[in-house]
């Protein structure tokens, strides 16, 4: 869902209707809104989480807010935000001796990413296919499950469940890089 703080009727349109040359131009000034920023800092505040390399809990950011997400506003403004390095902490994976790496990033990181969310998520959601479900707003594993069992009812017999162990570990990040289209900049969609 677009974010009213972000979204104007017109840009909301577009959504809708399709944007001219299919390309969206600066949309940072929406990042460091201070609307959007709030926005973001209820958001990250309402999870509430650990603090990352800095210390600072949500807590404390708390106490010093305001002040914190106008300099942190002025940063995006002027360019000169530069994120901290993420903590690394492992957590057990359920039913495994296991563990899994959990990277947590410091609550002024959160506020910046999650304002950045908000302006770009309505963007690749009206792309996105129907039947997409990781990782989405509004949509998640139940949403999945009754998906399956809509098919099942109407006759499918076969699922198919893969599991890629370190799959983001093993993606050739090198050759993803070097496959940039000359034309915008982006990463190819694909890999050769």
């Amino acid at each position: 869902m677009a974010a009213p703080e972000v979204w104007t009727e017109r840009m909301l349109t577009a959504l809708v209707t399709g944007l001219k040359g299919n390309r969206w131009f600066s949309l940072v000034d929406k990042v460091y809104q201070f609307e959007t920023l709030v926005a973001a800092w209820e958001k990250v505040q309402s999870n509430a989480g650990g603090s990352g390399v800095d210390g600072i809990t949500v807590n404390r950011f708390q106490k010093t807010c305001p002040d914190g997400l106008l300099v942190l506003k002025k940063q995006l403004q002027e360019a000169s935000y530069q994120p901290k390095p993420v903590k690394r902490v492992w957590i057990a994976k359920p039913g495994s001796s296991e563990k899994r790496p959990l990277g947590i990033p410091t609550v002024r990181d959160r506020i910046a990413q999650t304002a950045l969310r908000r302006v770009i998520e309505p963007i690749y959601e009206a792309t996105f296919a129907e039947h997409s479900y990781g990782f989405r707003p509004g949509r998640g594993c139940k949403a999945a499950l009754r998906r399956v069992q809509h098919l099942l009812d109407e006759g499918c017999t076969w699922i198919v469940d893969a599991d890629l162990k370190s799959y983001f570990d093993t993606i050739p990040k090198a050759r993803l890089m070097a496959g940039r289209r000359a034309d915008r900049g982006w990463p190819r969609a694909g890999v050769d």
